[in-house]
């Protein structure tokens, strides 16, 4: 029985780093189906972000550098296509869920007032081409993005250009990251990894310090 290239070069991964239930999974899943099945993955991983893209994405990159199923510009071609996909897929369920629904769900959560959502709104329609475009590039953001671009029902065409272009950006770095690391291909998930993290502290740390300061002015009240 022949064993693919794909799990091949995993399998060395693993003596260096374990890799996760999800992990393993998407590895099966690109050895099974190949480009498409990046690409499923990729998708996948922006409508559920716990799918971690710096595993994927490094993964094909270190194949593409030994000759496996993908090439590299086919990892890049077959990633960007998940990536808007997935996009697109949050972007039609904000769409649905429309304006009045969202701001309903968004004045019912404590210490949210209308001037909040009125201030988001304000913000994202002044500032939605760098917003989507350069949000496709930061961790977390990432995958949210899309959901006010449907809410405020962005040009959908303009939508899909900033998307590809912001998404095959940070795809191109994943994956050139993996293809130049050879062999350590799995470092590139300990720094975004610590990013990822940096980045959640930092929005807890924001939320925190919002919820203090709107309750004590509140007792104030």
């Amino acid at each position: 029985m022949l064993t693919s290239p794909l799990i091949t070069f995993a399998a060395q991964a693993v003596d260096s780093q374990d890799l996760s239930g999800i992990a393993a999974w998407t590895v099966e899943l690109m050895n099974t189906l190949g480009g498409f099945g990046l690409a499923l993955i990729i998708a996948i991983e922006n409508v559920f972000p716990p799918i971690p893209s710096e595993v994927v994405l490094p993964l094909a990159g270190f194949t593409a550098s030994q000759g496996g199923t993908l090439s590299f510009a086919g990892a890049l071609i077959w990633s960007t296509l998940g990536s808007l996909l997935g996009a697109l897929i949050l972007y039609g369920i904000a769409y649905l869920f429309g304006r009045e629904r969202s701001r309903a769900l968004l004045l019912w959560l404590p210490l949210t007032r209308e001037s909040d959502v009125d201030k988001t709104e304000n913000f994202f329609e002044k500032y939605d081409k760098p917003t989507v475009f350069f949000g496709r590039m930061l961790p977390i953001f990432r995958s949210l993005i899309s959901l006010p671009a449907g809410i405020v029902k962005m040009n959908i065409a303009l939508f899909i250009v900033l998307t590809t272009a912001g998404s095959l950006i940070w795809n191109t770095a994943l994956i050139s990251a993996g293809y130049l690391l050879g062999d350590n291909w799995a470092l590139v998930e300990n720094y975004v990894g610590l990013g990822s993290k940096i980045m959640a502290v930092i929005i807890v740390i924001a939320l925190i310090v919002w919820a203090v300061i709107r309750i004590r002015a509140s007792k104030k009240r």
